[in-house]
């Protein structure tokens, strides 16, 4: 799309905003309403291309994405109203008589930037709350899942007014021309290298943004946890869309004494839930794309590989790979993996896993695996890091009741259900006075009794 394009949609979806449509709560309403139809009519398709961009089942597709999806529309049909109300609070005393309340309003014209990897959940999802929040959307899927991308600008444009929600493809020159105009709100999900540019761009207009990024997210394995459960569970968070995932189990942290049975539990599970041949198994997908193949692959050291460790380029498939005797000095150590390649490493004591995991730069996610309590709750308290779970992976995320969003260099900001509704938006404080009566200790000139009133007052 032309430079001169993307900037007549900006301008045009600023002056719609400009009328004060958006701020009647029962249009985000119907809103809403439009896209959940959308979606069920085109959930077939959307399917379909998940699979031709990423090798997803119908169910995995369902599951991570477009159910999700569907979980948001109804959890912000159900409570946005709600949501956008006056919220009365205290008035102090000083300021009597007069009543203060905060009024949420939404952002304005928002830029929502998607990454390939979920390219329904993470362009709709984010979409969802700034349209519940009031907001006009342009909306970039990835150019990585070129199917995707175009089953949502035909499901978006064929149910919106571009002036109320568009849709710009293309790539790295498009991305450029977005960020180069003035937005209320950029909201982005990728990488932490484009993060920077992107936040950097939105500087210039002193915009405000949200950015969902990633990083190694430890997974960390105590030796009272139930070993085959957590087995099954780590291989579910981390071979989920071949481990390309912000949020999955990046490396495994694991007590020594439980280390052996540890990696017999995972191969079992790999066998169990994928089958003997999982290349040929139709529910394991596929890397996006050759680069990102040859990447992983160069992060394998066949010395350290214990299962896996194979690859087909025609399918542009990475087998199921666990490593152990890992260091941190391992190339697969020194960026996030972000495919089927699991190394494990080990851990002394409780404070080796706080030092290990505070002196690395923040994750996206954190789960740790045991039945001490006391051992979970100290690693989830002094630990720092988004999200989490204790003897799961990955399902945090898959709820609006709670927020979902990075810290330090895995992100900033976060979203989903109410959190994400007031990420979308500002908050007005106001004060309402009353006429019929004027404190006068405010006003000069000064004197001894209104120093008096106001030490009484303000304590």
């Amino acid at each position: 799309m032309e430079k001169e394009r993307i900037h007549e949609i900006v301008e045009k979806q600023r002056a719609f905003f400009n009328t004060g449509k958006t701020l009647d709560v029962s249009y985000r309403m119907a809103a809403l309403k439009k896209l959940n139809k959308a979606v069920n009519k085109h959930e077939d398709r959307l399917a379909a291309a998940l699979k031709a961009d990423l090798g997803k089942s119908f169910t995995e597709s369902y599951m991570c994405e477009i159910g999700i999806t569907y979980s948001e529309i109804t959890y912000m049909r159900r409570w946005a109203r709600w949501f956008a109300r006056d919220k009365y609070v205290l008035t102090p005393l000083a300021q009597f008589h007069a009543t203060s309340f905060v009024k949420p309003m939404p952002h304005g014209v928002t830029l929502i930037m998607s990454p390939w990897n979920y390219p329904v959940l993470l362009t709709l999802e984010p979409l969802v709350d700034a349209l519940a929040a009031g907001n006009t959307a342009i909306v970039k899927p990835s150019a990585y899942s070129p199917y995707t991308s175009d089953v949502l600008k035909e499901l978006i444009e064929e149910t919106f007014d571009p002036e109320y929600v568009a849709v710009v493809t293309g790539g790295r020159e498009e991305n450029t021309y977005l960020l180069d105009e003035k937005f209320d709100h950029v909201f982005f999900t990728g990488s932490k290298e484009v993060g920077r540019t992107v936040m950097a761009k939105a500087s210039k207009h002193l915009c405000p943004v949200t950015l969902e990024l990633g990083g190694k997210s430890p997974c960390i394995v105590g030796k009272t946890a139930d070993i085959p459960l957590a087995a099954k569970r780590i291989v579910f968070g981390k071979l989920l869309n071949c481990g390309q995932t912000c949020v999955a189990p990046d490396y495994v942290l694991c007590h020594p004494e439980v280390k052996q049975e540890l990696i017999e539990g995972l191969i079992a599970e790999i066998k169990t839930q994928y089958g003997e041949n999982y290349l040929e198994n139709e529910d394991y997908g596929k890397i996006v794309t050759k680069k990102h193949f040859d990447r992983i692959n160069r992060l394998i050291d066949a010395g350290k590989t214990v299962y896996g460790g194979g690859s087909n380029e025609a399918t542009l498939q990475i087998e199921p790979t666990i490593m152990d005797g890992v260091t941190w000095n391992d190339p697969v150590m020194q960026e996030e993996i972000f495919g089927p390649v699991l190394p494990i490493l080990e851990y002394k004591n409780r404070k080796d896993v706080i030092d290990t995991i505070n002196s690395r730069p923040r994750p996206l996610a954190l789960y740790v695996f045991t039945d001490e309590k006391e051992f979970a709750k100290e690693i989830t308290t002094r630990c720092a890091f988004g999200g989490g779970c204790i003897n799961d992976t990955i399902i945090h995320l898959a709820t609006s009741n709670m927020g979902f969003g990075g810290n330090g260099e895995s992100g900033m900001g976060a979203y989903h259900g109410k959190v994400g509704f007031d990420e979308f938006s500002s908050r007005k404080s106001i004060v309402d006075k009353k006429t019929w009566l004027d404190l006068p200790m405010r006003y000069q000139p000064y004197n001894p009794v209104n120093e008096k009133l106001l030490k009484m007052f303000l304590r």
